[in-house]
């Protein structure tokens, strides 16, 4: 057991054994045939957060739902209980938003909604995807869609949809 445990982390990364991600965070990089890999982001952002409760994706996941978008965007969000605010880990930057409640994974209705939620902050056509949302809320599960409504979804949300399914 060593006493100096900065020092003999210091040279391993100086050795290349180890790599820093940020501060206090390091990994041990797997190598594949083009190099060193850098680790999944959920073990990054779990060992971040010290927990498993959280949800990890790119608003370019919104581009699936079939409601028009196009932006790709170049950032990740996290969805947790615990942090708020953009830390860069590694080489990429998370942007961890503190939300009551979010599903384990991706479904299409959550998407849907949380797509809706946010509108305000993506780089598209706010009226074109609204009226593409409109167009497209029969194609989902309605008692999934319900479900993510009411779990999910902003008073705004909750209000617009109502109007949509009642007209």
């Amino acid at each position: 057991m060593s006493t100096a445990v900065d020092r003999h982390v210091r040279e391993l990364v100086k050795e290349g054994r180890v790599k820093k991600l940020a501060q206090g965070m390091y990994y041990v990089p797997k190598v594949s045939s083009y190099g060193p890999v850098p680790p999944e982001d959920a073990e990054v952002v779990g060992s971040f957060l010290r927990d498993t409760e959280f949800l990890v994706f790119s608003p370019s996941a919104y581009n699936a739902v079939g409601l028009g978008t196009t932006q790709l965007y170049n950032r990740t969000l996290v969805y947790n209980h615990k942090r708020h605010g953009v830390f860069k880990l590694g080489n990429r930057q998370f942007d961890f938003r503190v939300k009551p409640r979010f599903p384990k994974k991706l479904t299409p209705e959550f998407l849907f909604v949380d797509l809706l939620n946010n509108l305000e902050q993506l780089a598209e056509d706010r009226d074109a995807v609204l009226r593409q949302a409109q167009s497209k809320l029969p194609s989902f599960d309605p008692d999934k869609l319900k479900r993510a409504l009411s779990t999910f979804g902003s008073v705004a949300t909750r209000k617009r949809t109502k109007g949509w399914l009642n007209a």
